[in-house]
């Protein structure tokens, strides 16, 4: 049975825009009135990023949260490794602060996840007809080469292994062990959950609200050859 939805939230430098994700989390109304566990991991931000979050949380007491704040920058994956071992809901879903993804669409994994028992559903990027900024052509033309890298190894029909949206049932990713501390964290996850025998993955069409590098974008074009290499890593190399 699922009561709880944890919400990690992996955060770096984001100060305009923490307390309007926070916010939109906290709005959330999840399907069957289950509950939401919120999990800031502040990943050693140089901004105003902490004292942003300390206002969010001391302005709203009835919020379900958890801050933790690492010492120093480690990278996204090691702020959603301490969301992860900090987790309690029976699914968790990473949510990052940069405004791209929508919270309200939480829903539309968990009806997945409701309706087929569903272990890891991605929110693709790629199909539905949900709104999709446009940007970057060869960001698109990347991530399409990856998602296709990574289905040959795992002989999955994925659309978007880099997306932001994964709904995943807590007590399988807390057996896994997750080494990469950046970008890298997408092609691992996605190669070692589709080892386990059994695993019931699916795909819903989201929206995107992508930004420009002038807005704030952080990933960059050493993340994709990082991700090409973590792709063969963890697929080849077990």
């Amino acid at each position: 049975m699922l009561n709880t939805l944890t919400v990690i939230v992996p955060v770096y430098n984001e100060e305009q825009s923490i307390v309007t994700i926070l916010s939109r989390i906290q709005k959330v109304q999840l399907l069957n009135d289950i509950s939401k566990e919120i999990i800031i991991v502040d990943d050693g931000s140089t901004d105003r990023t902490h004292e942003m979050i300390a206002s969010f949380i001391e302005t709203n007491e009835d919020a379900v949260v958890q801050y933790h704040r690492l010492e120093k920058n480690g990278g996204k994956g090691t702020a959603v490794r301490k969301g992860i071992e900090l987790a309690t809901g029976e699914y968790l879903i990473i949510q990052d602060a940069d405004l791209e993804y929508d919270p309200e669409e939480y829903n539309v994994l968990l009806a997945t996840v409701l309706k087929a028992d569903a272990d890891l559903v991605l929110g693709s990027r790629f199909v539905g007809g949900k709104p999709h900024r446009i940007l970057f052509f060869w960001h698109s033309i990347g991530n399409h080469i990856l998602t296709r890298l990574s289905n040959m190894f795992t002989n999955l029909n994925l659309t978007d292994i880099e997306t932001g949206y994964k709904m995943i049932r807590t007590s399988i990713i807390k057996k896994i062990v997750l080494r990469e501390n950046r970008f890298g964290f997408e092609p691992e996850v996605i190669a070692k959950l589709a080892r386990i025998r059994g695993i019931k993955i699916y795909e819903v069409g989201i929206s995107y609200y992508g930004r420009t590098y002038e807005e704030g974008k952080k990933i960059n074009w050493k993340d994709g050859f990082r991700a090409i290499y973590c792709i063969l890593k963890y697929n080849l190399f077990r």
